[in-house]
């Protein structure tokens, strides 16, 4: 079992940038597909990007592309969202999560077993 926490949230202004970090503990990070999901009130929580285990592959919702940089430290157990560009609708709370499963883009919540409380985001216009 792993335990996830997120950091890195708060408030910025639209174009600027933000580094979200999921810190691991218990089992090491190595084991797992990484992912980041975002959600809204009312929303279903809606993917953002992920990346295997070795760090090798990734993929990244179309919203995000080009803007985001999902990455991993497996000797820090941490893995990283770098968010640059933002804007408005970038506003959600943001979710790490752990996968025990292939990777297959990993897009999908219920291949994720092991969820962070999340982290606040707020781009204001």
């Amino acid at each position: 079992q792993v335990q996830l926490v997120e950091s890195g949230g708060g408030l910025m202004q639209a174009g600027g940038s933000l580094r979200l970090s999921c810190a691991a503990s218990g089992r090491t990070l190595v084991s797992y597909v990484m992912g980041w999901f975002r959600q809204t009130p009312g929303k279903e929580r809606e993917f953002v990007a992920s990346i295997s285990r070795s760090g090798g592959l990734t993929s990244y919702a179309d919203s995000v592309k080009g803007r985001f940089t999902i990455s991993r430290d497996n000797a820090k157990n941490t893995v990283y969202l770098q968010m640059t560009g933002l804007k408005p609708e970038d506003t959600a709370v943001y979710y790490c999560a752990a996968s025990p499963l292939g990777y297959d883009g990993s897009t999908r919540p219920p291949r994720y077993s092991y969820w962070g409380q999340g982290t606040q985001v707020t781009i204001s216009s």
